[in-house]
């Protein structure tokens, strides 16, 4: 096993001697136990609503499908807006419809259908919900905090499942469906009350907000031009979709290998639960030893067995412990990969870097309870278990090939350094195209290491913004040689520049350090326009022009 050295945890300050952490942590506490109660009576309501174990296996996936669907659009609000309002509003919204699924329940209104229609409505609420508070607990903890924070937040969920399924199994056998989804509903209070008065220190909006549509392509941009942030997005689909015959087969385990009722279900969900919250105490001293990749793998061993074990006996002492196994498997691997993405990405981006995590993880749950309910329904529930399980074998196995990387290496936050340039030529925010271009001077005997470093140069610009990149060489000069690229305005310039991070700082040294000569790179920033298309009495407006402007500085 690779072993790493870490003494993060050792230096980072607990994230529960920080008030807004801890009131919020609690507040979520009690929220988790009251959707966990409601997601048991929705998931055991449906097996009396309908006979088809497909329906049964939709119920979780109606949590998980908008997930899927508006994570990019939540992640995008989340770093263009305020994320405290967008949770304060997402948690209000779910206490509503789950206040009108208990009227509904209590007047014996609700069909399998309707039943979908609430859960996926509070799905929808919890897509837009995830990105937001993911990306808020880096403004309530320090950087170095993050691993812990994350880690524990993973734990309060777990341990709200290792009580709350088995409680909500009494509530539905004693009072009811109806009665856990109104307990849920008065759950949300807490935190309401907590974010309202919560007052967070946002630093000064110096840019306009990007256009949703504009923010959501960045976010794409940034992660489909970040190698790491890929490799654990591919990853986590794998793993999402072997893991989520776990949730969506419960109840039928309870039911048709057990035999049993909504206590069985209770206590499954709850062992299921215990087993999460072993799996996200023992998170911290795991990351001291293990490299990300083998705490992953085996996370995802763990969880195979413990899905093997729930369809290879009828004994509910041996189901209860493939549960824990389970449990463990499925936070330990979650939490390991919510943590490399957010320890990949600038705060400028995080909260679409997790929005695409989410939707591509849980999408991959989706997928995969669609998938395995078909299959239980075709073939039996035994049988959905076992192909989940050898799904889960193989994303384990798939680390060989394509390990994870040791996330938090890198030092993301942004350099701070770029002054906007003053220009001769009066320009605007929405003034573009930008064509720059800047001029290196590179001695034979550098050309290889200067290529492999504009290489890397290349990617940077791209994820932050540019396109059209290219590398030229003057045939007249073989010591010249020219970097373009293209920006759509020049508020995106702007943009571009004010994304470089500590870590780039690498890279631009490297190129500076080649470039020889007495001056630094030159910069030229120029509008594109084409002729013929203004009027002759406008052309000599040099607005409209575009004249060609040069600074001979080495800032880009």
């Amino acid at each position: 096993m690779a072993c790493v050295a870490d003494s993060e945890p050792h230096q980072a300050p607990s994230p529960f001697s920080i008030p807004i952490f801890r009131a919020i942590w609690w507040a979520s506490l009690a929220s988790n136990f009251g959707g966990l109660i409601q997601s048991v009576g929705a998931q055991w309501m449906m097996t009396s609503l309908s006979a088809s174990p497909q329906m049964v296996a939709l119920v979780p996936a109606a949590t998980t499908l908008p997930i899927m669907l508006l994570s990019l659009w939540a992640g995008a609000v989340a770093d263009n807006r305020d994320r405290r309002l967008v949770m304060l509003c997402c948690q209000l919204f779910m206490l509503i419809v789950s206040a009108l699924l208990a009227l509904f329940a209590w007047a014996g209104w609700v069909t399998p259908w309707a039943l979908l229609a609430f859960t996926f409505l509070v799905g929808c609420a919890t897509a837009i919900n995830g990105p937001a508070w993911q990306a808020s607990v880096g403004d309530m903890v320090p950087r170095a905090a993050l691993p812990h924070a994350v880690s524990l937040n993973s734990m309060g969920f777990n341990m709200a499942r290792s009580i709350g399924p088995a409680l909500g199994g009494v509530i539905v056998a004693v009072a009811g469906a109806a009665s856990a989804f109104l307990i849920n509903a008065v759950s949300y209070i807490g935190l309401v009350a907590v974010l309202a008065r919560w007052r967070p220190e946002r630093p000064p909006q110096l840019l306009p907000r990007e256009r949703m549509g504009v923010a959501m392509r960045a976010g794409v941009r940034y992660v489909a031009m970040s190698p790491n942030i890929q490799l654990v997005l591919l990853r986590s689909a794998a793993f999402g979709i072997g893991a989520s015959a776990v949730s969506a087969m419960m109840p039928l385990v309870a039911r048709d290998i057990l035999g049993g009722a909504a206590l069985t279900f209770g206590a499954l969900s709850g062992a299921f639960g215990i087993g999460a919250v072993l799996g996200a105490l023992s998170t911290g001293r795991l990351r001291q030893r293990y490299s990300v990749e083998t705490i992953v793998r085996g996370a995802a061993m763990a969880l195979a067995a413990g899905t093997a074990l729930m369809a290879v006996s009828d004994w509910l002492f041996l189901a209860l412990f493939g549960l824990l196994l389970a449990g463990a498997g499925w936070v330990i691997a979650l939490s390991s990969f919510n943590v490399s993405v957010q320890m990949s990405a600038p705060r400028w981006v995080v909260a679409r870097a997790v929005a695409l995590y989410q939707m591509i993880a849980f999408g991959g749950m989706a997928v995969g309870a669609w998938l395995f309910g078909m299959l239980a329904e075709d073939h039996g529930v035994v049988v959905a278990l076992y192909a989940a399980a050898a799904v889960q074998f193989v994303s384990a196995v798939m680390g060989y090939a394509r390990p994870l990387p040791q996330a938090g290496e890198e030092n993301l936050d942004l350099q701070n350094r770029w002054r906007e340039p003053e220009t001769v030529v009066p320009i605007e925010p929405r003034s573009g195209p930008v064509v720059v271009t800047i001029e290196y001077r590179i001695s034979a005997g550098s050309v290889v290491p200067f290529l492999v470093a504009m290489s890397e140069r290349r990617r940077i610009r791209r994820r932050d913004g540019a396109h059209g990149w290219s590398l030229l060489r003057d045939l007249g000069d073989p010591e010249l040689w020219v970097e373009r690229y293209h920006v759509s305005t020049w508020l995106d310039y702007v943009r571009h520049n004010s994304r470089r991070t500590v870590a780039d700082m690498a890279n631009t040294e490297a190129i500076h350090a080649l470039h020889v000569g007495p001056n630094p790179p030159v910069v030229h920033r120029m509008l594109e326009r084409q002729t013929g298309s203004l009027p002759l009495a406008r052309s000599a407006d040099p607005r409209e022009m575009g004249d060609p402007m040069t600074d001979p500085t080495r800032s880009s």
